[in-house]
């Protein structure tokens, strides 16, 4: 005699759950690139003086801009 299995998985249904994580995901990482792209942008305009009234140097702005987006 045959059995059957009577519960039946969605085809696509994994990639139902997971394609809104991924998509929220991809949207965290633009606006954290964003972020950090404006944050270098704003201390690479202030003069090396400055930057020393507010406890930073030239290289930790440039340490800012490391990464897999880094920022031209």
């Amino acid at each position: 005699m045959a059995t059957m299995n009577p519960t039946n998985a969605a085809p696509f249904g994994a990639l139902s759950i997971r394609t809104p994580r991924a998509v929220e995901a991809a949207v965290n990482s633009l606006a954290m690139w964003s972020a950090k792209r404006n944050t270098y942008k704003m201390l690479d305009r202030l003069t090396n003086r400055e930057l020393e009234d507010i406890g930073m140097t030239r290289a930790d702005v440039e340490a800012l801009n490391t990464g897999f987006f880094r920022i031209l």
